[in-house]
């Protein structure tokens, strides 16, 4: 037992040393044009004083960084497993950084935008992506119990629904939404036909969800509550779907959280949500790269939370379930 443990720790230390390898390999050979890009300034400086000067500023980079990654992954790896965790984060975050800060971004620009796009933008994402998986919500349950059930028809109308939404590009159903309608005679508006697709199309996926969360659930569980002379319905509502939340809620918050991505297609039909603005307010200073960057920033604030909301929940939901 004791061997395997340390043949273990072998097998990660050498696994941490090739890796640290591979990285100073692909460094060195991208740092073959750093003379040509904004650090090639920072480095110049201190090649100059260092023997052979610039001529040897890729192998003094080179070395350096591999320095600097094998003590790295040496502090790293006597750290307990959440202080690693978070400094792996912050490492990774500032790398992103540094990555970013090399694009001669204008962050007075970046900040003049900011307010403009939380609260129009970030305010009419939250909307849609609310309205939409509420609405989903409902879908999902109704298709899940007509497909869950006896009934022929219903069954049909479920499988129909779920094939055709999830066999059909969002983007396309948007399009087919906000300019069919109007065919039939009724005009629909951009965030009313954006709701919609975004209602279907997820609709189609939860119900899937739902659907393996209700049959997760014991047979014997129906059986008991007839037993006892509940109805089909009160089953489901008092006896069946508070068990089976444990499991779909898990999915359910992945999917809002990929809903609220997805949200940026309903763009293309003129709705002003968060990337329909970053597209357009970078668009008269020629600032795009500014708009879209920050656009990612807000999207991926705004799923870390919903992560931990996910996460809030599912440990509540899991209690009753802990040994």
């Amino acid at each position: 037992m004791y061997h395997d443990h340390v043949r273990r720790d072998k097998l990660t230390s050498k696994a941490w040393f090739l890796g640290v390898l591979a990285l100073v390999i692909m460094a060195a050979g991208v740092m073959g044009g750093v003379g040509h890009t904004g650090l090639g300034a920072l480095v110049a400086p201190i090649a100059a004083i260092l023997p052979g000067g610039e001529g040897f500023v890729n192998v003094w980079v080179a070395l350096g960084l591999a320095l600097f990654l094998t003590l790295n992954v040496y502090l790293l790896g006597r750290l307990g497993m959440r202080l690693q965790i978070a400094a792996v984060w912050l490492e990774v975050f500032g790398l992103f950084l540094l990555f970013f800060y090399s694009f001669d971004l204008s962050y007075s620009f970046i900040l003049g935008k900011l307010a403009f796009l939380v609260t129009q933008g970030v305010v009419t994402t939250l909307y849609i992506s609310a309205m939409s998986i509420a609405i989903a919500f409902v879908l999902a349950m109704i298709g899940a119990i007509a497909k869950l059930s006896d009934n022929g028809f219903a069954v049909a109308i479920a499988s129909f629904y779920t094939s055709f939404f999830r066999g059909v590009p969002l983007l396309i159903q948007i399009y087919l939404i906000y300019l069919g309608i109007p065919q039939l005679g009724y005009v629909i508006g951009a965030i009313p036909a954006g709701v919609a697709a975004l209602s279907l199309c997820y609709g189609a996926y939860m119900t899937e969800i739902f659907r393996a969360g209700i049959m997760s659930i014991p047979r014997g569980q129906w059986e008991a509550a007839r037993s006892l002379g509940l109805g089909p319905m009160h089953t489901l509502g008092l006896i069946i779907l508070p068990q089976s939340l444990r499991l779909i809620i898990p999915p359910t918050g992945n999917q809002f959280i990929a809903m609220l991505k997805d949200s940026s297609l309903v763009s293309v039909i003129g709705v002003w949500e968060l990337m329909f603005l970053a597209r357009t307010q970078g668009r008269e200073e020629f600032r795009h790269l500014e708009m879209l960057i920050t656009a990612a920033a807000l999207y991926w604030l705004l799923s870390i939370v919903l992560e931990r909301v996910q996460a809030r929940l599912e440990r509540r939901l899991a209690r009753g379930y802990r040994h």
